[in-house]
């Protein structure tokens, strides 16, 4: 008898000390193109297991007609509270921007998704600097009040997917 495995291919990459979470990677097909969510910094999710956010992500993803995803971050520190963020002497960790990087060069579209605290520090434009040269594939989920790019959590998964250009609002 032959049995089909629908395995997922789930990849996380951590700093030795595991406090730091750079990338997270979920295939769920074993060709096509890929989408890079760009959220505030990582929580629980790991190799082994989602959280809400990741599933909402991967929903997301696969309705869009994805083959996988990948989840960078603003600041690579992992905690559930991003007030936490304030506390800590590096939030932001010392390889994040190569992960950013290397996510968008093999990403076919970036969605900019990490909500009002995006703004810490200035993160949110040094960020949007970094990925300057792939302004073209630069999307969003609308926006905060704040003129942040919505976080994908709580939005209902049929939410259009914006051009970050055609998004952005004057001050």
């Amino acid at each position: 008898m032959l049995t089909i495995v629908n395995a997922v291919q789930r990849l996380a990459i951590f700093d030795p000390t595991r406090q730091y979470r750079y990338s997270l990677e979920r295939r769920w097909q074993p060709h096509g193109p890929k989408v890079t969510f760009v959220m505030l910094n990582p929580s629980r999710a790991d190799a082994e297991r989602d959280d809400p956010t990741l599933r909402a992500c991967s929903q997301f993803a696969q309705r869009w007609g994805y083959s996988a995803l990948e989840v960078v971050n603003l600041f690579a520190y992992r905690t559930p509270e991003p007030q936490v963020l304030k506390t800590v002497s590096d939030p932001i960790g010392v390889e994040c921007d190569r992960y950013l990087c290397s996510a968008a060069e093999t990403a076919e579209q970036i969605v900019l998704a990490w909500g009002n605290w995006g703004a810490l520090y200035g993160r949110d434009q040094a960020v949007r600097s970094l990925l300057s040269d792939h302004a073209s594939k630069l999307r969003c989920l609308g926006l905060t009040q704040l003129n942040q790019p919505r976080h994908p959590l709580y939005l209902k998964r049929t939410t259009a997917l914006s051009s970050w250009k055609d998004a952005q609002r004057p001050c």
